[in-house]
């Protein structure tokens, strides 16, 4: 690619940085040889060149991000002492594979860089979250591509308050190089096939359309850059827009309270609180619970909390992200356990009522079975009503009514009348089998089935639905109730 096309590309870098490439392209624009020895023994610039490999101290691999970010090393990259993200990449990855290392920390001084290159950097980092803990530390400044990046990790750090971290934005330019070539004598002729080919070439002026061109791409690539950061930091893509991404450098306390920031330290003291495990998974997600609960509390204490104190929704996911998520996934499978249990319930009739069980929120499995008995009962009642009534409207001779005491014991089970008495009862008027006794048998077996009890027995249900599946045996919500009503039915008849 020549360097024409890499300064025209988009740039997530800083300004000031901006101009200095730029300066270097304009060098090159008018054919001037840029000697880098010659540069450094004569300007007295020192070359850095590209940073490579990583520092293991003690179990933690600290990697340097320095100066302007590249895809590739070239020229710009060596004057600047920037960095290459290939060989970012590659340290990276060989980081993440080495058993020495528990920790890795990306330690970052950089003005940003080429976008080309940085997306697939920062996706890398992300992608690599829960396998090993992952640190950011603008350590001097962390702004735009170089924030893109860092931002994808785990946590990020300023190491002062002089810290600056941001300038989230895109910057492309034109140069129209026409002029300073006529006076060359030298006259370009681009000759080139499509529309859009050379709709900003640098060999005329910008016209209205390839400024459009070139304004379309910066936006584009800008809402990729705002929507990584908002997935990296946890926030929405509008709280972002808000509160980060207008271009501004954040400067110490200020990047930590606009969100792009987690907390101050310096690179000794992440160090050292990775080789204590303060980064370790188990470790930092039970610090973060301890944390949240402790906010909670406070905040349910107090009656009119501060706002600037107040936990809400997006600080939480913000802050603790990894709680968060954890709280909506419970959540979740509980509310869907629920509604399945709901559904297994249903009976032919009964859709509405069902329905309306689902989305209240509340109402478990054997609850609902209970709900549907009843309204079967109800419905069941209504219709032997009616038919009563009809009956009492027509002349039809009937059989004379059994004497008291000699009804059929309908109680639903289906067994005998007379087996549901004691076994030795007797069959003499004054004994257990007199007609008082078995008229109260009757009334608390018909006591047992109303919705009084409904809660009870939805109580019994779920623990013999628990006694069951602990034995392997898997028990409906429906069955468990009926199965709890039969053994209240024959209690009541015993007692």
């Amino acid at each position: 690619m020549k360097l024409y096309d890499i300064v025209r590309a988009p740039w997530a870098i800083t300004p000031e940085m901006y101009r200095e490439v730029h300066a270097i392209y304009g060098r090159h624009a008018r054919s001037e040889k840029i000697d880098l020895n010659a540069l450094q023994a004569d300007g007295g610039v020192k070359l850095n060149g590209p940073t490579r490999g990583y520092d293991l101290v003690g179990n933690t691999a600290v990697i340097p991000l320095d100066g302007v970010l590249a895809k590739r090393m070239n020229m710009m990259t060596a004057i600047s002492g920037g960095t290459s993200m290939q060989e970012i990449a590659s340290n990276f990855q060989d980081a993440l594979s080495n058993p020495l290392v528990e920790t890795i920390i990306l330690q970052i001084d950089s003005p940003g860089g080429t976008v080309d290159g940085t997306q697939e950097l920062s996706n890398l980092v992300y992608a690599a979250r829960g396998q090993k803990p992952i640190i950011a530390l603008a350590d001097g400044t962390m702004a735009s591509a170089a924030y893109w990046i860092g931002s994808a990790a785990d946590q990020v750090f300023i190491s002062s308050d002089t810290a600056q971290v941001g300038s989230i934005g895109v910057v492309s330019t034109h140069t129209d190089v026409s002029a300073a070539e006529a006076q060359a004598g030298i006259k370009t002729t681009e000759i080139a096939a499509g529309k859009y080919k050379r709709i900003a070439s640098q060999y005329a002026p910008l016209s209205d359309e390839g400024r459009q061109t070139i304004q379309d791409q910066v936006d584009y690539t800008y809402g990729v850059f705002v929507d990584d950061v908002a997935r990296n930091r946890g926030a929405s893509v509008q709280r972002v827009l808000d509160n980060m991404a207008d271009g501004r450098i954040f400067i110490g306390q200020q990047a930590i309270d606009a969100g792009l920031a987690d907390g101050m330290a310096t690179l000794d003291d992440l160090l050292g609180r990775s080789a204590a495990g303060e980064f370790d998974p188990e470790n930092q997600q039970a610090a973060q619970a301890a944390n949240l609960s402790t906010a909670l509390g406070a905040a349910a204490r107090e009656a009119q909390p501060p706002k600037e104190t107040c936990m809400d929704v997006q600080t939480i996911k913000a802050q603790h992200p990894d709680v968060a998520a954890a709280l909506v996934k419970e959540g979740a499978d509980a509310e869907r356990a629920r509604i399945q249990a709901v559904e297994g319930q249903a009976l032919p009739g009964h859709e509405a009522l069902i329905s309306t069980l689902k989305f209240d929120g509340k109402t478990s499995g054997p609850e609902a079975a209970v709900a549907v008995l009843a309204a079967e009962k109800k419905k069941k009642t209504a219709r032997l009503g009616a038919l009563a009534a009809d009956a009492r409207g027509a002349n039809v001779p009937h059989a004379a009514a059994p004497a008291p005491g000699d009804e059929e014991d309908d109680d639903g089970d289906g067994a005998d009348p007379e087996s549901d008495d004691d076994e030795d009862a007797s069959a003499e008027p004054g004994g257990p089998d007199s007609q008082p006794q078995r008229r109260g048998r009757k009334a608390k077996k018909a006591a047992i089935a109303t919705m009084a009890d409904a809660g009870r027995v939805a109580v019994l249900a779920r623990r013999y639905q628990d006694e069951q599946a602990a034995k392997g045996v898997k028990v409906g919500a429906a069955e468990a109730v009926a199965h709890i009503e039969n053994q209240l039915k024959k209690e009541a008849r015993r007692g």
